[in-house]
């Protein structure tokens, strides 16, 4: 992974572990990144995409010094709302038709945890 030291820009990609698919951007002036998640069919239900969202938190307060990670997800995605809320993230707001699918728009939720937040999982986090 990435460090906050290998990172000198502004707004940089940021990869989990090594791997060749980006999982993140990074503001490094205000301490703030974004998370983005997918998983296959076969790995949904089963806690994956949770389980990698409260470990990228801790990974973007400990090695990347950020303070405020964010995602989204779109209102009629109840399960991205559960892997959200699951990796202690709070909903924040409604960004009003946001995305665009197909020529139709979609609202979206925000979602923030902060490094000041209680890690759901129990562990000082900062």
């Amino acid at each position: 992974m990435e460090t906050a030291q290998s990172l000198p820009g502004r707004r940089q990609p940021w990869n989990n572990g090594g791997r060749d698919h980006r999982v993140g951007a990074i503001d490094r002036r205000h301490g703030t990144g974004w998370v983005s998640y997918w998983t296959t069919r076969a790995a949904r239900g089963a806690g994956v995409a949770s389980r990698a969202c409260r470990s990228l938190a801790r990974r973007a307060f400990d090695d990347a010094g950020l303070f405020r990670p964010e995602l989204g997800h779109r209102v009629d995605n109840p399960a991205s709302c559960g892997v959200a809320r699951a990796a202690g993230f709070a909903v924040e707001g409604l960004q009003r038709q946001k995305l665009e699918y197909d020529g139709v728009r979609f609202d979206v939720e925000l979602h923030a945890r902060l490094a000041t937040d209680a890690d759901p999982d129990g562990i000082t986090v900062s």
